[in-house]
């Protein structure tokens, strides 16, 4: 997948987003694998390192998702957003498949498409607290649902080397 050189039309809100596209190519485009057309970022790279490399990916994706909805996202366009984060997160965090779902599955490049079909659509609304609020309450709930996960992952490959051992 080519990465897309998302423009944003010039105005005070949208200019407070460049450094979105920044922090998006580094997660999910700043690496071309050799000799091909093939892009993945820091994104898969971290998700290398468990538990840690899947959190800091969480934590950057959470932090765009805030910037996004302090600048004009709608309810049901965060909703989606924290849809895929969260398909990113705990489909990331499942040792070897999660790893490869990571180069290919790029939550924050579908979240700035989204938010750029969404101004280009005319839907901006500006900001608002209770999108904000929705927001915060998602992520902690999706925060809660990987440390679940993890523990649930480590239970479970514990009692195996206990039956093995």
């Amino acid at each position: 997948m080519e990465p897309q050189n998302i423009r944003y039309s010039r105005n005070p809100h949208t200019e407070k987003l460049k450094w979105v596209n920044h922090m998006v190519k580094l997660m999910d485009n700043q690496f071309r694998l050799p000799g091909t057309n093939f892009r993945f970022g820091l994104d898969p790279i971290l998700g290398l390192l468990p538990v840690a490399g899947d959190l800091a990916s969480f934590g950057v994706s959470a932090m765009l998702v805030m910037t996004m909805a302090r600048h004009g996202a709608s309810g049901k366009l965060v909703t989606l957003m924290l849809i895929n984060i969260a398909l990113d997160t705990v489909i990331g965090s499942i040792p070897v498949l999660g790893n490869i779902f990571d180069f290919f599955f790029k939550a924050n490049e579908r979240n700035v498409r989204l938010l750029t079909k969404h101004y280009q659509e005319g839907k901006y609304q500006g900001s608002g607290k209770n999108v904000i609020i929705g927001v915060i309450i998602g992520i902690v709930l999706l925060f809660a649902l990987l440390i679940w996960v993890l523990w649930e992952l480590a239970e479970w490959i514990y009692l195996q080397l206990a039956a093995i051992l």
